[in-house]
């Protein structure tokens, strides 16, 4: 997932993003020519997936506003069965469809679509893990937890990583999910919760 800045006017050089672990450890990837989009810090993704290592392996995902796809594809090399990307920028979502394509991730679907809309039409499908990482200014996070909520297609005791603006309140989250771990850097908090378990 992709952080876009606050200072959108400020056009980001296009860069190389790298795999922390897993199978494609160390390999570096393109970055879309795209203002303000740039990867999860390293250091945020290996704490996140020291998180999610009893749970990443076979694991189905969702990686809504993709960007740069850091999340998703960190899954895959650490060994999730397959992740749906949502990118609505088509320049990132053609890199991020072109990076799949180089690590042969035949398990990486690219969906070019507002995240909001995806969640509203989507039909079928459980995700284990979902990574929530919406621009910082749109201060969506709230409203976006309870979409996947309602959407009903999360599996029991599926579980959300969210990234937020420090600086502002907690986002709310559903009536039966929980914060079970959280951090901060920077700007930044970031958060893993679990939500309901399904009896």
């Amino acid at each position: 997932m992709a952080k876009r800045t606050a200072k959108a006017g400020n056009k980001t050089q296009p860069g190389r993003l790298r795999i922390v672990a897993g199978k494609w450890r160390s390999r570096r990837l393109d970055i879309a020519d795209v203002p303000g989009l740039r990867p999860t810090s390293e250091r945020i993704r290996e704490t996140l997936f020291n998180w999610l290592t009893p749970n990443i392996a076979g694991a189905s995902c969702l990686d809504l506003f993709a960007g740069t796809g850091a999340l998703g594809l960190e899954a895959l090399s650490r060994g999730a069965a397959e992740v749906v990307f949502v990118e609505k920028s088509p320049i990132a979502a053609k890199t991020l469809q072109n990076n799949a394509a180089a690590l042969d991730a035949s398990v990486a679907t690219v969906h070019v679509s507002d995240a909001r809309e995806f969640l509203r039409n989507r039909k079928a499908g459980e995700f284990d893990i979902v990574f929530l990482d919406p621009p910082f200014a749109a201060d969506m996070v709230s409203d976006l937890c309870r979409l996947l909520d309602e959407a009903s297609i999360l599996a029991g005791g599926a579980q959300v990583y969210v990234e937020e603006d420090l600086g502002r309140p907690e986002a709310k989250i559903p009536d039966g999910w929980r914060v079970v771990k959280s951090k901060n850097a920077g700007n930044v908090r970031y958060s893993l919760v679990e939500t309901e378990s399904r009896s």
